[in-house]
């Protein structure tokens, strides 16, 4: 039988740091690749994930070192290993595949070896085509070797032009890709429509001596050919950790959490937004930075009387990994709350629109499935299996979907599992220890 998740025997109380921020994390180890000399990183995210896009650069000649939570990745010194092409394991991670993608176009020398990008089956089933395309149009040599779109690809070394993009869609993966592909290419490049997607590319980017300029309402501009300088940071607490614990301390009664380091970057704190209008105290205390380029703060959460609430297209990117558990929140505030424009969601690590709908509805929410979204009518107590026979939910192994979960068990009664609680690695591995220690806390 699989480990039972744990309800909550009261409040939650008391303060914790997450992990550092997996966006930042990941860039740390993959911009280091173009530098010009060594850079660090403190409070690196140790992870699956992150882990992908390390292995990626060591492969391609960097040096790393891990060491009391810092990274230090120091750019190839030498050439590509001969031979006909180098093999990279993206695993789950659909930032290390998308922005390698651009980084690689560019970056590979013209009749040099190919670079094969692979993945894990559920990497393998996601949309590539919107990275792939564009980066084509300027000139990159990227051939699909299963079906169109998707991984595996190869990518090969090429002479690329600058060129003007418009994102239908805004996608900090699509919209970094894009940027990172200009810096190696004859001209300028200018992206177009990332509207309030994450901007920890053009943040760090800056510190390394490569500022985007601003074009328009929403548009970037990167000239090629420009030397890049180096990096020392110290990597915020990811919002997307936090939000899975203070989203549990807004729905619990007489709980109040904080959450120390947690970044405050303008396109990562929407859930922070939501849970004001849901009901709970949102405080921020000893705000400051920037902390190369990313504010921090101490924040901390106070459950109150719920309120329904709404969630719209604009501010998806700002809180996009957050979504499931926030509809978990939703079971719990009297009336309906309604999840819209958030249909980048079901091409995720899952579908995870479908996955959240399914597993809240196993255990008797009221749950709406939207083409782009969610509606949610509670409050609704929450149940799980007898003893002895728990109500087993599928993570389809989504570490987002796992954490969610187990943020509904708190709140749930009776007995409840995971078929897959190992998933969480991919972004958060202490993330249970952290959360019993919690429970622990009287």
């Amino acid at each position: 039988m699989p480990p039972l998740l744990k309800a909550a025997a009261g409040s939650l109380a008391g303060s914790l740091r997450v992990p550092g921020d997996k966006s930042v994390s990941h860039r740390a180890a993959l911009f280091g690749l173009f530098a010009s000399g060594p850079c660090t990183a403190a409070g690196w995210l140790d992870a699956a994930d992150t882990r992908s896009s390390l292995a990626a650069v060591e492969t391609l000649g960097c040096r790393t070192g891990l060491a009391d939570g810092t990274l230090t990745v120091t750019p190839p010194v030498r050439p590509l290993p001969a031979g006909p092409h180098l093999h990279l394991d993206c695993g789950n991670s659909g930032t290390t595949a998308r922005l390698l993608m651009g980084l690689l176009a560019g970056w590979l020398p013209p009749g040099g070896p190919a670079v094969m990008l692979e993945g894990d089956a559920s990497l393998s089933a996601r949309p590539m085509a919107r990275v792939i395309d564009p980066l084509r149009a300027m000139g990159a040599r990227i051939d699909c070797l299963g079906e169109p779109g998707r991984l595996p690809v190869r990518i090969t070394g090429s002479d690329l032009k600058g060129l003007r993009h418009d994102l239908p869609v805004p996608s900090a993966q699509v919209k970094s890709a894009l940027l990172l592909a200009g810096l190696f290419a004859d001209g300028i490049t200018e992206v177009h429509g990332g509207g309030s997607s994450r901007d920890h590319t053009e943040r760090l980017l800056a510190v390394m001596g490569l500022p985007c300029e601003a074009v328009g309402a929403d548009g970037l501009r990167v000239a090629g050919g420009r030397r890049s300088g180096t990096f020392a940071i110290a990597v915020p607490g990811d919002p997307s950790s936090a939000a899975f614990f203070l989203t549990a301390a807004a729905m619990i009664p007489g709980s109040r959490l904080t959450v120390t380091d947690h970044a405050l970057n303008e396109g990562r704190i929407g859930a922070l937004a939501v849970l004001r209008r849901a009901g709970a105290t949102v405080d921020l205390d000893r705000a400051r930075g920037p902390r190369e380029g990313e504010m921090i703060a101490d924040v901390t959460v106070t459950a109150g009387p719920l309120r329904p609430f709404a969630i719209t297209s604009r501010e998806v990117p700002t809180l996009v990994d957050e979504i499931p558990v926030l509809a978990v929140l939703a079971t719990q505030a009297p009336g309906e709350s309604v999840i819209s424009g958030a249909e980048e969601l079901r091409v995720k690590e899952s579908d995870r629109l479908a996955m959240t709908a399914r597993n809240l509805q196993a255990l008797g929410a009221v749950v709406e499935e939207l083409p782009d979204g969610l509606r949610i009518t509670g409050p609704t107590p929450l149940r799980g299996g007898p003893p002895g026979r728990p109500l087993v939910l599928e993570t389809a192994a989504d570490h987002r979907i796992a954490m969610a979960m187990a943020v509904a068990a708190l709140v749930t009664e009776g007995s409840l599992a995971l078929d897959d609680r190992a998933c969480v690695g991919i972004s958060y591995p202490e993330f249970f220890a952290v959360l019993d220690g919690l429970l622990a806390v009287r």
